[in-house]
C-alpha cells in the first residue's frame, strides 16, 4: 500500500466512527430514555476522545509528507486538502479540552430542554458558561493569534470570515427591513382555521418527503424538539415536530431537512466515510433545505398541489382555493420564533444571533447579560418584546451544542439559494407546471446533478459558482423576495 492508500484507509475507519458518534446524537434527541443522559455524555465524550486521537495521529502527518500531491487526480488533491486541514486544526485542540466540550455540550443539552419547556434562563445560564469557556478557549487555540469567533466559523463555512459575512449581511437588511415594513403595513391575508390531527400530519409530512426525492429506504423521519438531519450514504434520518393548530410547522420543517438529508444520500457513493463524502459546509447544505422548502415548497405551484392534498386529509381549510393557500402559506407576521419564521424576516433572526454569539465568545457579552441582550436587540429588530425566554434566547438548541459559527450559515444558505433558483429556473423553464402536479423531479435532479453529488469535493463558493455560472451574491435573494412578496401583498 502507498501512503495514500494507507492514509484513505484510516480515513474511512474514522468516517465511519464519526458516523457512529453521530448516531449517539440522534438517539440523544430522539429516543434516548430521560435518565440515561449522564451516561450518554460519558459515552459522547469517549467517542469524541477516540476521533480526536484518530484525528491527530502521528501517522496521519508522516502519511501526509509522504504523499506525492503531484500524483493525484482531482479528488485524490480534495481528499488531502480536506485530511491536512483537519490534521493542524486537531493538532491546535488539546484533547481534553475537545473531550470536555463533548462531554459538557452533551449534559448542557438536557439541561437546555429542561429550562426551555419551564422558561427558565437561570437554570441553564450555569451549564452555558461552561459551555461558552470552553469554546472560547477552542477558538483561541485554533486561532493561534488569529480572530476566535473566524476560527470556529472555519468548522461551519471554511474560508468565511465574520468580517466577510458582515459584508454581504449589511447589504441584505436595507432592503429585508424595507420590504418587511411595506408588507406589514398592508392587510394581511387568511390563516390557516382549525386543528390537525398530529398522525395525520405525520402521514402527509411522509408524503411530501418522497415527493423531494427523499428515499425512505434509506432514512426514516422522526420527531424531535428542534428538527434536524443526521448522517450520510445509506443512513440519513430526519426529524420534524407538529403542532395541531399549526401543520405548515410540520410539513415546512419536514422539507427543509429533506433539503439537506437529499444532499447526503445524493452524494457519490464512492466517496463513503472519506472527507468528500458529506456537505462541504454548512452553507452549501442550508441552500438546499432552504431551496427545499422555500422557492420549491412555498411556490405558488407547489403549493397549489399541497392545497389538495391537504383538503383530502383534513377537510375545509377555512381557505377559498389554492390562491388564499398560497397567501396562507406565505403569511409575512409578526413572530418570535426563528425557525418558524417567513422567508422575509428569517434572515433578521439570524443576524441578531451572528451579533450575540460574535460578543459572546470575543468576551464583550457575558452569559449573565445575554438574556437582556437577546431581548433589548429583539425589540429594536422588531418593534415588540420577547414575552418568555422559550420563544427568545431559549428557543434554538444551537449553543448548548456549542455550535458557535454556525447561525450565519444559516442566512449564506439563503444568499446561496437565491443564486441556485435562478439558475435553476434558466436550466427548467417549465418548472412551474411540473410542480402543480407534484412532480419535484426535474428540480430536485437539477441540484443533485450540480450541487449534491460533488460532496466535498469543490471549496463552498466553488460549488455555487459551478452551478450557476457566476460568483455568489445577495442580489437574486432579494430580487427574488421582493417580486414575490411584492405581487402577494400587491406593493
Amino acid at each position: 500500500m502507498t501512503a495514500y492508500d494507507k492514509l484513505m484507509s484510516f480515513q474511512r475507519e474514522t468516517g465511519a466512527l464519526a458516523q457512529v458518534a453521530g448516531r449517539l446524537g440522534w438517539d440523544q434527541e430522539v429516543m434516548m430514555p430521560h435518565g440515561a443522559s449522564e451516561q450518554r455524555s460519558e459515552e459522547m465524550a469517549v467517542m469524541e476522545s477516540i476521533l480526536h486521537a484518530r484525528r491527530t495521529d502521528p501517522r496521519v502527518g508522516e502519511w501526509l509528507d509522504a504523499v506525492d500531491d503531484g500524483a493525484l487526480d482531482e479528488e485524490g488533491t480534495a481528499h488531502l486538502r480536506h485530511i491536512r486541514r483537519s490534521y493542524e486544526r486537531g493538532l491546535r485542540v488539546p484533547a481534553k479540552l475537545a473531550t470536555d466540550i463533548a462531554r459538557i455540550t452533551s449534559r448542557a443539552h438536557r439541561i437546555w430542554a429542561e429550562a426551555r419547556a419551564d422558561d427558565d434562563f437561570a437554570a441553564f445560564a450555569p451549564v452555558l458558561k461552561e459551555v461558552v469557556r470552553l469554546k472560547r478557549e477552542e477558538g483561541a487555540a485554533l486561532a493561534a493569534g488569529g480572530d476566535a469567533y473566524d476560527a470556529l466559523l472555519d468548522d461551519y463555512e471554511p474560508g468565511a470570515t465574520a468580517a466577510q459575512l458582515s459584508g454581504m449581511f449589511g447589504a441584505l437588511r436595507p432592503r429585508l427591513v424595507a420590504l418587511r415594513q411595506a408588507v406589514l403595513d398592508r392587510p394581511q391575508p387568511a390563516s390557516l382555521q382549525g386543528t390537525f390531527d398530529e398522525q395525520a400530519q405525520m402521514m402527509l409530512s411522509q408524503t411530501v418527503a418522497r415527493t423531494f426525492g427523499y428515499e425512505m429506504a434509506r432514512g426514516r423521519i422522526d420527531k424531535a424538539v428542534h428538527p434536524f438531519s443526521s448522517g450520510s450514504g445509506d443512513d440519513v434520518r430526519i426529524t420534524t415536530r407538529t403542532n395541531a393548530l399549526d401543520p405548515f410547522n410540520c410539513l415546512y420543517s419536514t422539507i427543509h431537512e429533506v433539503g439537506h438529508a437529499a444532499y447526503e444520500q445524493s452524494i457519490r457513493s464512492s466517496y463513503r466515510f472519506t472527507p468528500l463524502g458529506q456537505g462541504v459546509s454548512m452553507g452549501v447544505h442550508e441552500s438546499q433545505s432552504r431551496i427545499y422548502e422555500n422557492q420549491l415548497g412555498r411556490s405558488r405551484a407547489f403549493t397549489s398541489w399541497l392545497f389538495t392534498r391537504m383538503t383530502e386529509l383534513f377537510g375545509d381549510l377555512g381557505l377559498d382555493g389554492p390562491d388564499a393557500f398560497y397567501a396562507a402559506v406565505n403569511r409575512v407576521q409578526n413572530g418570535f420564533i426563528r425557525t418558524e419564521a417567513d422567508e422575509v424576516q428569517y434572515n433578521l433572526h439570524v443576524l441578531l444571533r451572528f451579533d450575540l454569539e460574535q460578543a459572546l465568545i470575543a468576551g464583550t457579552l457575558e452569559v449573565d447579560d445575554l438574556e437582556a441582550a437577546w431581548n433589548e436587540r429583539f425589540l429594536s429588530d422588531f418593534g415588540f418584546p420577547v414575552d418568555k425566554p422559550s420563544d427568545g434566547v431559549l428557543q434554538d438548541v444551537h449553543w448548548s451544542a456549542g455550535l458557535f459559527g454556525y447561525f450565519p450559515t444559516y442566512s449564506l444558505g439563503n444568499v446561496y439559494a437565491g443564486c441556485l433558483h435562478k439558475a435553476l429556473r434558466a436550466a427548467v423553464p417549465d418548472l412551474d407546471s411540473q410542480m402543480v402536479a407534484g412532480d419535484l423531479a426535474a428540480a430536485t435532479a437539477w441540484l443533485s446533478e450540480n450541487v449534491q453529488q460533488y460532496g466535498g469535493l469543490y471549496e463552498p463558493r466553488d460549488v455555487i459558482t459551478r452551478a450557476c455560472g457566476e460568483a455568489p451574491s445577495e442580489a437574486p435573494l432579494l430580487d427574488y423576495l421582493e417580486a414575490k412578496f411584492g405581487a402577494i401583498y400587491g406593493l
